[in-house]
């Protein structure tokens, strides 16, 4: 995954400027960003102060852990299932 030039402190603040009354356009302008980009921060961090992002980033890291480990217990299990098919 490509990595961001922004960290979410800096984007939280963007967001910050934007709710404070500079419009999309001159925000986009002035830190070189796109529209789509701001946009999609926007809805993503819309609303949240520094620790949430920190919070949400620790729980999507642990999330993608979960779902490695479970992915590979079901391979597991889905191998033991063919060995025992196979010698009955």
């Amino acid at each position: 995954m490509k990595r961001s030039r922004f960290s979410e402190e800096q984007i939280i603040g963007i967001l910050k400027e934007h709710q404070a009354g500079l419009g999309a356009k001159e925000l986009c302008r002035k830190h070189g960003i796109s529209d789509a980009t701001f946009y999609k921060w926007r809805s993503k961090y819309g609303g949240m102060e520094v620790s949430d992002a920190r919070r949400l980033k620790t729980l999507e890291s642990e999330n993608t852990k979960l779902k490695k480990m479970l992915a590979e217990q079901m391979m597991d299990v889905a191998t033991l299932k063919e060995m025992l098919g196979k010698n009955f």
